[in-house]
């Protein structure tokens, strides 16, 4: 970008020194035109006339033009922009309405000067905001990987686990750190008068009822019935998320392949969620839409990544 011209550095020299009269409000318009850059400031005498100020913050500026300028700019196009001229206001006449003219004039003809660069300040402030979001998201993403990786550090250590009764309480916990990691706004599990529920999650503003079973065997076609009935007592609308480590016996996959109330998930399912190969929400976007076309609760994440 080109250098400023000198004929912009006048112009703004006169209006800092005019749209204010009283020098304790030239002070305090000082300070918050540069309140991000104090070292432009220090050593200012303001008990100086305010154009002596005007002129030694000017010339710094000048001097390290190669560091402010984004810093002048900003401050002229702010000072353009002014619209209010408080301590004027309040002088008697005639001098209101002469100094109210000169602090017009001067700040119409800074705009006048500065409006070529209007336009390029915006642009770099709208790509200083994007660049702030795209740090933000990167960010995110890296904690959001970090956790993932926890919960896949977890997973695999509960394999090896003595106590299958405690493993089921901690598949239950993972399960739900993973669905609030996708913002799937997961309850623990709870009972109600009849029933023991494993937890529930709401995805694309469905509301999912989960049952986790980590057992040696596959889920067989009775526990499937008992789940299937589960889910519809909740109502016509109600869905279901099965996530069985140890997948689902070829019976229970044959009743609920033409029409089924959940859908499932099994230990390589979750493996490859928790290894990032495959989002979680993708994953079961993939399901229920599968569920939908064809009535069955079966769909593998490997399939979809080898598709």
């Amino acid at each position: 970008m080109k250098r400023i011209s000198s004929e912009a550095y006048q112009a703004f020299r006169d209006a800092l020194a005019s749209v204010t009269w009283y020098k304790r409000d030239f002070k305090t318009l000082v300070h918050a035109l540069l309140r991000d850059h104090p070292e432009l400031v220090a050593g200012l005498d303001f008990d100086d006339p305010k154009r002596s100020v005007a002129d030694e913050l000017v010339s710094r500026l000048i001097a390290d033009e190669a560091r402010y300028r984004d810093v002048t700019l900003s401050v002229m196009l702010e000072l353009a922009g002014r619209t209010s001229f408080a301590d004027i206001e309040r002088l008697t006449e005639p001098d209101r309405s002469l100094r109210l003219d000169e602090a017009k004039s001067s700040v119409a003809r800074l705009a006048a000067i500065t409006e070529q660069f209007s336009d390029w300040m915006r642009e770099k402030e709208r790509l200083e905001v994007e660049r702030v979001a795209q740090r933000a998201r990167s960010e995110q993403l890296r904690r959001f990987d970090a956790d993932i990786a926890d919960l896949k550090a977890t997973f695999l250590t509960m394999q090896t686990a003595a106590d299958p009764r405690q493993r089921g309480y901690d598949f239950e916990a993972l399960l739900n750190n993973l669905f609030r990691l996708f913002d799937m706004e997961p309850r623990l599990g709870y009972k109600t008068a009849t029933e023991q529920i494993d937890g529930s999650l709401t995805f694309n503003t469905d509301d999912y009822v989960l049952e986790a079973k980590w057992t040696a065997e596959p889920v067989d076609r009775a526990t499937a019935d008992a789940f299937d009935s589960k889910v519809r007592r909740k109502g016509k609308n109600a869905l279901g998320l099965f996530v069985a480590i140890n997948g689902f016996s070829a019976d229970a996959r044959k009743t609920y392949n033409e029409r089924t109330s959940f859908v499932t998930m099994d230990g390589s399912d979750l493996f490859l969620v928790l290894d990032g190969r495959i989002r979680l929400d993708d994953l079961l976007h993939a399901k229920r839409r599968h569920a939908n076309e064809t009535g069955s609760c079966y769909l593998s994440a490997n399939s979809l990544l080898s598709a």
